[in-house]
């Protein structure tokens, strides 16, 4: 089990959050991962977790697509796991923190 395995693990509670948060504030706020996403063709995925309905799934995959093999490596090594790990664990979280980042489906600062 990894590092971040304690701070994710099978509790997604606030340090976990705090995690995704921080991460989705390096990529430019919930809007720039929007965008990223968006540029990616996973628009719709993204939408999802901001919108008021049902989040749809994101893969470990898309996300080292989306957010760059780079960004996701550096990451993991300050937590000293591997990338896909690291891929995993955010594909978990990222849906429910961008849809608690987003009360109502609005982007914060839209």
């Amino acid at each position: 089990m990894g590092l971040l395995d304690g701070v994710l693990g099978g509790i997604v509670g606030a340090g976990a959050v705090n995690l995704a948060a921080a991460f989705i504030d390096h990529h430019g706020g919930v809007s720039g991962l929007v965008s990223q996403f968006e540029q990616h063709g996973l628009g719709g995925v993204a939408q999802s977790w901001v919108g008021t309905g049902a989040n749809l799934p994101v893969s470990p995959e898309q996300i080292q697509k989306v957010l760059g093999s780079q960004a996701v490596s550096e990451m993991a090594a300050k937590f000293g796991i591997n990338p896909q790990e690291l891929a995993e664990k955010l594909a978990q979280i990222l849906p429910q923190t961008v849809d608690k980042m987003t009360p109502g489906g609005v982007i914060p600062g839209n």
